[in-house]
């Protein structure tokens, strides 16, 4: 799963290091199938929550603090819901709009703040490795309204296998719209006992839109393999180029698991699905960050 991930990233255990970026291939070049079709089993690993969300547009009005009116009647609890899911320049930002955005960000600050010592804490970076006092920094951070935190202290938990109590803090930063949260709650659905594919599409194409690679890879393989998903033989082909789309996504975004599925999935479709595909891939554009 998929953990935060603020200032200049930790040294993480190869299981979670964060992959690589690569650049796209080509669109012009058409994608030759490969014979072996074997596909691989659906075990995802959960992410960290970044506290950047990588190809998220995000509006946010310009610095302005002689800007009162509008900007401070905007009720306090809906503006931390609102920059719950903000990286720290968004943060930033927000605090300098006017003053009493700042004094109402103030406990995002803090959660940021605890957030860095967190992993410092996890990972052993400038300080002996102390997972207890990372949770702690973690959970106090979620306190404090950060989705980022929510998403490492829930990572943590899972990986104790408090697995119940990971899952509802993935909820929480899910529901505030963040897509490593949502992600890795879709993973938590397609581990359950009994599986619940259908929930698990449902975050997985959430976290997709907003541009979150292993859940388009996730997205991807579901679609392909018929999870969560309902369709009949019509329909089935339509299914299979969705996920060309999606697990195209996720290559191009560096997310390296995805290349082989993507050419098992380009050896099942025709010559003209596999262009439209394409075509549609070239089109994408992740969705504007909103709740």
């Amino acid at each position: 799963m998929e953990s935060s991930k603020t200032w200049p990233p930790p040294s993480l255990p190869s299981r979670f290091s964060p992959v690589p970026h690569r650049n796209p291939p080509s669109s012009n070049k058409k994608i030759s199938a490969k014979p072996n079709l074997f596909i691989p089993a659906l075990s995802l690993q959960h992410q960290r929550g970044r506290g950047e969300r990588a190809n998220v547009t995000s509006k946010m009005p310009a610095p302005a603090l002689q800007s009162t009116g509008k900007f401070a009647d905007l009720p306090f609890d809906v503006l931390a819901r609102l920059a719950a899911a903000f990286d720290i320049p968004e943060l930033w930002a927000a605090s300098t709009v006017c003053r009493p955005w700042r004094e109402a960000l103030r406990p995002l600050r803090e959660a940021m703040v605890l957030l860095r010592w967190g992993k410092r804490f996890k990972h052993g970076r400038g300080v002996r490795p102390d997972p207890k006092r990372a949770l702690e920094s973690f959970l106090k951070g979620a306190e404090r309204g950060s989705a980022a935190a929510m998403v490492d202290a829930g990572l943590m938990y899972w990986e104790m296998g408090r697995k119940e109590e990971g899952k509802s803090l993935y909820a929480r930063a899910a529901e505030l719209g963040h897509p490593a949260g949502q992600c890795n709650l879709g993973i938590c659905f397609l581990e359950a006992d009994p599986a619940e594919p259908e929930e698990a599409v449902k975050w997985f194409f959430r976290a997709a839109e907003l541009g979150n690679a292993r859940a388009q890879y996730s997205l991807a393989l579901c679609l392909h393999k018929g999870r969560g998903v309902k369709c009949n033989l019509r329909e089935a082909s339509g299914e299979t180029m969705k996920a060309l789309v999606y697990v195209e996504l996720a290559f191009r975004a560096g997310e390296t698991a995805a290349s082989h599925i993507r050419d098992v999935i380009v050896h099942a479709l025709s010559q003209p699905l596999r262009d439209c595909a394409m075509t549609s891939a070239d089109k994408w554009r992740p969705q504007q960050f909103h709740r």
